[in-house]
């Protein structure tokens, strides 16, 4: 099962959005404190709608007993910073997708260990960073279609009409 880590987020309705991101996909999320809400918020709840209560959520304290908790995990860095793309990667089934908080991104002092690991989203020039949702998205929907998005629903169907 792939993973998504939020290195400290901000935002309660970003990490909303992700968490029903996170439960459309079956993946686990990871949140690593401090977080800047609580998690009982009810911005948080709405943008996760009735979904939250179905996600598979750990929090940790700080990074280290994130790492103590995973040990040996593949864990994939998103920053402006880094100098690969994420397509470029090949993620594992039970990789960890690890991204930074909206005002600052993953610390450089956890970066600087993992040049391999880290992933950018290309944009055009001039522009900070992505949403933190948008940018989740962007990279575990890769993640699934490079591992065959298994167990997902692959065929759609119209509610009250048949497709022709």
């Amino acid at each position: 099962m792939l993973n998504i880590v939020l290195h400290e987020p901000e935002i309660p309705a970003n990490t909303g959005n992700i968490g029903r991101t996170c439960v459309a996909a079956d993946v686990r999320l990871h949140l690593i404190e401090p977080l800047g809400f609580r998690l009982n918020e009810k911005h948080l709840k709405r943008a996760g709608m009735d979904y939250w209560d179905n996600l598979d959520v750990t929090t940790y304290i700080d990074y280290n007993e994130f790492l103590e908790r995973n040990p040996g995990a593949k864990i994939y860095m998103a920053t402006t910073k880094a100098p690969k793309i994420y397509t470029e990667v090949r993620y594992e089934p039970d990789c960890y997708i690890m991204f930074g908080k909206e005002s600052a991104g993953i610390p450089e002092e956890i970066l600087v260990n993992h040049r391999e690991e880290c992933i950018r989203i290309p944009m055009s020039g001039g522009i900070r960073s992505l949403n933190l949702g948008n940018s989740v998205a962007i990279v575990l929907y890769e993640a699934l279609r490079q591992n065959g998005f298994a167990d997902m629903e692959l065929s759609g169907k119209l509610h009250r009409l048949e497709w022709e």
